[in-house]
């Protein structure tokens, strides 16, 4: 067995960099998802660091904003290859790629970020990428005769858009109520049995309190 190749540890400064980019992602997509119109100024603020720091490592907004989309597609592009090669039943295969995906979370990013930049020819390539393995999972499904026959491989990205949407108190809630929301459309896909619902639905002072101000 060969022995495994210990990685250097970054330098002091490298490291710090690393941190201080990481920092600047997380920052940027609680920024942006929030509101896609707010200045870049505000991601340095959320993400501590000063502005100059940022603007060495993304030169303007849309470099950010490429950046955000092209690790989203990338969690995305992760999760459906598992499903692709996952030998499972095709359907439990699809329902867990589903609930990987709105885990990860990607779709909030297409949902609030599309049409606020430039997309790369890389970003199209990776997005045709994430398409053609649409594709090959949704059809494998289909054939197994587990989605009904009137769906199509495009009700996938609507149905997790629909679900990104969901926002109700803290981060916690709102994962749980995406999971429940996103098991009743995969009840409305899947031939013949329901699965049970993960989480409770919404109290009244959940659905008014994003109402106050």
């Amino acid at each position: 067995m060969a022995e495994a190749v210990d990685t250097p540890p970054l330098s002091g400064r490298r490291a710090q960099a690393a941190r201080n980019d990481e920092r600047i992602l997380q920052a940027a997509r609680e920024v942006f998802v929030a509101n896609p119109e707010a200045p870049i100024a505000e991601v340095a603020k959320r993400a501590g660091v000063g502005i100059s720091a940022l603007y060495r490592r993304y030169p303007s907004k849309e470099d950010l904003l490429r950046k955000l989309c092209a690790d989203g597609l990338q969690r995305y592009i992760e999760a459906v290859q598992a499903a692709v090669d996952d030998d499972a039943d095709p359907w439990e295969a699809f329902a867990r790629f589903m609930r990987r995906a709105v885990q990860a979370d990607s779709n909030s990013l297409t949902l609030r970020l599309a049409g606020t930049f430039t997309p790369t020819p890389e970003l199209f390539e990776m997005a045709e990428h994430a398409r053609e393995l649409n594709r090959r999972l949704f059809a494998r499904t289909k054939e197994a005769g587990a989605i009904r026959p009137d769906a199509d491989v495009n009700d996938v990205g609507s149905i997790l858009e629909q679900v990104a949407s969901l926002r109700l108190g803290e981060d916690a809630r709102t994962k749980a109520i995406r999971q429940r929301y996103l098991a009743i459309a995969l009840d409305g896909l899947r031939t013949p049995e329901p699965s049970e619902l993960p989480a409770p639905p919404p109290t009244w002072r959940e659905v008014t309190a994003r109402w106050q101000p």
